[in-house]
């Protein structure tokens, strides 16, 4: 009697399709997954490399109808110049007054408390953002 074999014999004619195309998809995986990750560093990077200016709104005090004083803590390198927008909003989350303040002092890290002029009662102050003079 003769026995009826399932399939080919392993290993005697080579690699199936599928698993070419496997290994292809598993190549072609690790390529693009390596790409994007050199790409997120890159971005990563750049972002904190070039960033010489950064400024965090620490506080605010309504002083009058049309004057906000803002507490601002700035970090900079010593010879750059500092230019940080700040905004005032009022009840209704419109915006009541802007102003930019630019830092030249020669400090690394300050603490600066600026006032802003609005045309109605503010009810709140955002740090609209901070960066050097040469970039604004």
């Amino acid at each position: 009697m003769s026995a009826v074999r399932a399939g080919l014999p392993e290993g005697r004619y080579g690699r199936s399709a599928d698993e070419r195309a496997d290994r292809k998809l598993k190549i072609i995986g690790a390529v693009l997954g390596a790409g994007l990750i050199a790409l997120i560093a890159w971005f990563g990077y750049a972002y904190v490399v070039d960033q010489d200016v950064s400024g965090q709104l620490t506080g605010f005090k309504v002083t009058a109808d049309d004057t906000v004083d803002v507490r601002l803590e700035i970090t900079k390198d010593k010879d750059a110049t500092a230019v940080c927008t700040v905004r005032t909003l009022d009840t209704y989350h419109e915006e009541v007054g802007r102003k930019s303040f630019t830092f030249g002092q020669r400090q690394d890290d300050m603490i600066k408390v600026v006032t802003v002029r609005t045309t109605a009662r503010a009810t709140s102050a955002e740090l609209i953002g901070c960066d050097s003079a040469a970039n604004s």
